[in-house]
């Protein structure tokens, strides 16, 4: 299956390489639909309640965006990209033992479960812009767009097959008096994918320890482009839509299992279609935004995310849920699609990973600000069941108020390129949440040392 990916004429290391990267990219997808995905229905199996079940899904990510920040200082120290990617994922691998120790005794003290989630997120993201950067140098740009779109979509399954394999875990003894014994299998899966996937990272080569070009953009000069570039525009308007949905969107898992009563296998399900329906629709918006240009599949889908909290209060049938979800997967992909060709088509090569990392720390805190909205809410009033149906609509409302910024949105047009993205979670509302493999993206001047691995001479092309 791997060897699809990569061209027969690439040389072999380069090729070894591509395989170890793939592989790592199944496994590591693999652990988010078998782990992540499930960091909130355990909470509710072992008794602490919707708020911290809403909570833990939110966060802990402003963690993990933190040291991001410091990423950069610790590549640095360490003297290699590389070395400081293997570190995270075995820590991040490591992170999940304390979980399955939690689901064995069953029970564990919430500030516990914040702080072990909080290092999953925090060695998540920190090794994100490190590894962007890595791959750049490490894969022939004559083959980067291909290889990491087919990458991508090979990863998407590896997050499928987990997310189904866990609700048929944990559906198949619900009701048991060890049912939640079942969690700790799901969470030491998910500890083997991801120390697995650290032993593909480290069998991969590092031509570049460091590339020369990489250049970091400080919060004072993200500052000034904020008030006076282009994109600022553009990056208000995606925080303050992140900040209303996420008013809700910690709350869907603990509306469906705690409320509803749904089994896990009817959650796995309406949180598998909304997944299915953005891995289907994503090569197709690709199509739709060369035809009709990036900005109008914007407005698909920013006015196509805005009721689909309220469409939650109309009705609980199952179906009607299902066909919910079938839509909110479609219109998420046309968003994110959208929001990243716009945001990185104004940002040059060499500052992507800068600007990405400072973005992600105030998206991250944008998620955790109207997670709190929701769980002040929950707590006023006790968590009745009445009060999901507010919040559903708090956040509808605060999504129309979005609209005026979206209208200000102005970019020139250009013509996008493939954009792969890393799902780094599975949310039920949105049906995940991802990062754009920088990598990935079609550039016109080869990464440094990267003429050498394709084995060509610097006039070749």
């Amino acid at each position: 299956m791997f060897r699809r990916l990569i061209p027969r004429s690439t040389p072999a290391s380069v090729r070894r390489d591509l395989r170890l990267m793939t592989a790592d990219g199944v496994l590591y997808s693999s652990m988010v639909g078998t782990g992540e995905t499930y960091f909130a229905a355990f909470a509710l199996a072992i008794g602490l309640g919707e708020v911290v079940a809403g909570l833990v899904a939110s966060l802990p990510l402003v963690t993990g965006a933190f040291l991001q920040l410091v990423s950069p200082w610790a590549v640095a120290r360490l003297g290699s990209l590389r070395r400081w990617v293997v570190i995270c994922a075995t820590v991040q691998s490591l992170s999940f033992l304390p979980l399955a120790a939690g689901a064995i005794v069953g029970a564990m003290p919430a500030w516990l479960l914040f702080l072990v989630v909080a290092i999953y997120w925090a060695v998540n993201y920190g090794q994100g812009p490190a590894w962007n950067t890595w791959v750049t140098t490490l894969v022939p740009r004559r083959i980067r767009a291909r290889y990491f779109a087919n990458r991508s979509r090979v990863a998407q399954f590896g997050t499928l097959g987990g997310l189904v394999a866990g609700g048929l875990v944990l559906h198949a003894v619900k009701g048991s008096s060890n049912a939640v014994h079942a969690y700790a299998a799901l969470f030491l899966a998910a500890a083997v994918a991801r120390f697995a996937a650290s032993r593909c990272i480290a069998g991969q080569s590092e031509p570049v320890p460091i590339p020369p070009d990489f250049r970091h953009v400080g919060w004072r000069e993200m500052a000034s482009r904020w008030r006076h570039g282009h994109d600022a525009r553009l990056l208000t308007y995606m925080l303050a839509m992140q900040v209303a949905v996420q008013i809700s969107g910690p709350y869907f898992t603990p509306y469906m299992l705690a409320r509803l009563e749904f089994s896990y296998a009817q959650f796995m399900l309406l949180v598998s279609v909304s997944f299915v329906a953005r891995m289907i629709c994503l090569p197709h918006i690709g199509r739709l935004a060369h035809a009709l240009g990036p900005r109008t599949v914007l407005w698909i889908g920013g006015l196509g995310i805005l009721p689909l909290s309220a469409l939650w209060i109309v009705s609980d049938n199952y179906w009607y849920l299902i066909a919910t979800q079938v839509l909110a997967g479609a219109m998420w992909a046309c968003y994110e699609m959208a929001t990243f060709l716009l945001l990185f088509e104004t940002i040059p090569a060499s500052e992507r990973t800068s600007v990405l990392t400072l973005f992600n720390f105030a998206n991250a805190l944008a998620i955790v600000g109207g997670a709190l909205v929701g769980a002040a809410v929950l707590t006023l009033f006790h968590a009745e069941p009445w009060v999901y149906f507010l919040i559903f609509g708090l956040s509808f409302a605060a999504r129309v108020c979005t609209v005026p910024l979206l209208a200000r949105v102005r970019v020139s047009e250009f013509e996008p390129v493939v954009l792969p993205l890393r799902t780094i979670a599975v949310r039920p509302s949105a049906g995940s949440l991802d990062r754009p493999v920088l990598a990935g993206i079609d550039e016109e001047t080869p990464a440094p040392g990267e003429q050498e691995r394709a084995g060509e001479p610097a006039d070749a092309r």
